[in-house]
């Protein structure tokens, strides 16, 4: 088993990190302060910490027709669970910056994607592929 990764992002506060990554990603909090907390991102932790001038604008770069936000993160998921999510960002209304979708399609490394973001402008991807291990990393 691979040992879970550790990031830490910006955020403007600390109330909507929690509605967003607790309330509608459903990860569970860790640990936190005034100024941070901790989620438990899909088995791995994601430190939200209070920073003034959080967000912005990020730059794109093409990819399969769609202008991918970069930097970016996010997971790789389970495609049911992959499912799950899609169902529950659209019912949420959320605005996608790219919309679920499959990519690449027939082509080495085909998966379902997409892109949204976090109210401090962050962008995150989630994505899955129907063969995982066999998928993720093929040329």
């Amino acid at each position: 088993m691979a040992t879970p990764f550790h990031l830490a992002i910006r955020v403007r506060d600390l109330a909507s990190a929690r509605a967003f990554y607790g309330g509608l990603l459903a990860c569970p909090e860790g640990r936190s302060s005034g100024d941070w907390v901790d989620f438990d991102f899909f088995g791995h932790q994601l430190v939200c910490h209070v920073v003034a001038d959080a967000g912005g604008e990020s730059a794109h770069n093409p990819v399969d027709g769609h202008d991918v936000p970069v930097p970016h993160f996010g997971m790789v998921l389970e495609m049911p669970d992959w499912e799950a999510l899609a169902v529950r960002l659209k019912k949420a209304g959320v605005a996608f910056v790219i919309e679920p979708q499959v990519r690449f399609k027939g082509q080495p490394g085909e998966q379902a994607t997409m892109f949204l973001t976090d109210p401090s402008g962050n962008a995150l991807e989630f994505k899955s592929f129907r063969d995982i291990a066999g998928q993720l990393f093929a040329r």
